[in-house]
């Protein structure tokens, strides 16, 4: 946790930051009635059954420093794949600066075709989150942004019809970048866990 929040609070110089992942089995939902909009004295409406047309997998890399994200998406998220993604990402980041890379421990990103990239690519370095701590990397608030925002209204009847609407919210963060913004020092996370703990735990001995 001390070496993901501190490339959030004090990146190095000369390099790159970038926060990493795959938002998998993206679904392309086609609702059976079309979508009600909120009106005055109605809420918005749609209806719960829908039809599935197959998935698509994102891939995606927000800069910390500029809020920009290099997106692709693939039919699915083996490391293949995602070594794929790392060649994307290499042709479009500055080619003097070091990358630094925030990734969960997903075991795609440790295969073999992924590491034997990585030693071709000494510039790069891996900074992974505790186990079940993806929330401490930045893509997953912006994946969150993607499905409130252009996912979850939409109604896709092809997986072509879902990328079509995921790409220009890709591009419209790309051509006005918006960084989110880390206050939280690790020692301040790990106090409030603490306290979190220590709460609970007297809770249940209260009711034991």
């Amino acid at each position: 946790m001390s070496d993901i929040v501190g490339l959030y609070l004090n990146p190095p110089d000369r390099a790159l930051v970038l926060c990493v992942d795959e938002k998998s089995q993206i679904h392309a939902l086609d609702r059976t009635q079309p979508l009600l909009p909120m009106r005055p004295g109605q809420v918005e409406r749609r209806s719960h059954d829908y039809q599935r047309h197959s998935t698509t997998s994102l891939f995606a890399a927000l800069d910390i420093a500029t809020g920009r994200v290099i997106g692709r998406c693939y039919h699915r998220h083996r490391a293949i794949e995602f070594r794929k993604f790392l060649a994307q990402v290499e042709q479009a980041v500055p080619a003097d600066l070091d990358i630094h890379l925030e990734l969960d421990n997903y075991a795609t990103h440790k295969a073999p075709p992924v590491k034997a990239w990585l030693a071709r690519h000494p510039r790069y370095h891996l900074h992974f989150t505790p186990t079940s701590a993806s929330w401490l990397n930045q893509v997953e608030r912006w994946f969150a942004r993607l499905a409130d925002k252009q996912i979850k209204r939409g109604v896709h009847r092809s997986v072509d019809r879902l990328k079509a609407d995921i790409a220009p919210f890709i591009q419209a963060h790309y051509d006005r970048p918006k960084p989110f913004i880390w206050t939280k020092t690790a020692d301040a996370i790990l106090q409030t866990i603490a306290r979190y703990c220590s709460d609970t735990l007297a809770v249940h001995a209260a009711i034991s």
